[in-house]
């Protein structure tokens, strides 16, 4: 049996916040297990919750989104959070992706990106709103380097299988280590590149090239 996508709702507009619950409730799969209007409620839903996708508001009292993100990651790491907001500016988008988010929308997106978004974040995907590709693109070449690290075949392997979004636990069987192995080459490799999170250094490998996308598409 296929399990529901469980999902946390962060939004401090109780209107919007309903709207949303009923827009969740026409995609297939896909359930709201708690909701929050704030940061530090949220994070207090963490300690009781384990959600697939957290989908969080910028701007909210108490605890805005930008400083629950980053002390939910800092706490949880591999949690997925897709930014839902009115805010579309390169500074709130370039910041919350350096923050290791998975997703950025805009509250004015269709039904059919939101379940996109949360079809492919659950995934191990990442999905950024159509409207935003041009600005992140251009922040994101900061990231490629004409000079790259060298990277012995292990680390290339497992670069490879960090971008495809498959777990430590994955990796760890498909390449026949233990999961302590595998957080240290992983650990190796975000030294080696002085990013801060696995979420950059996808991106990073990505920008330069250090995988095929069309295998990483295929599942190769």
């Amino acid at each position: 049996m296929v399990k529901n996508i469980k999902i946390i709702i962060v939004e401090d507009h109780v209107i919007f916040r309903e709207g949303i619950k009923k827009v969740l409730a026409e995609i297939s799969g896909v359930e709201v297990m708690a909701e929050a209007e704030n940061g530090e409620q949220f994070l207090k839903l963490l300690e009781k919750h384990k959600p697939d996708i957290v989908l969080m508001d910028l701007k909210m009292p108490v605890m805005d989104g930008m400083v629950a993100t980053e002390k939910a990651l800092k706490l949880y790491p591999d949690l997925k959070i897709i930014v839902l907001t009115m805010f579309g500016d390169e500074e709130f988008l370039y910041s919350m992706v350096l923050k290791g988010i998975y997703g950025y929308l805009l509250k004015t997106t269709s039904l059919t990106n939101l379940e996109r978004a949360i079809r492919m974040v659950s995934n191990g995907q990442q999905y950024y709103t159509p409207e935003l590709n041009g600005l992140l693109a251009k922040k994101l070449r900061q990231f490629s380097s004409s000079e790259l690290p060298a990277f012995t075949t292990k680390e290339t392997e497992l670069l490879k299988l960090l971008c495809k979004g498959l777990s430590t636990e994955e990796m760890a069987e498909k390449l026949c280590m233990s999961k302590r192995t595998i957080e240290g080459y992983r650990a190796k490799l975000l030294q080696k590149t002085g990013l801060s999170n696995t979420i950059n250094l996808v991106i990073y490998a990505i920008r330069n090239k250090l995988v095929n996308l069309e295998e990483m598409e295929t599942g190769k």
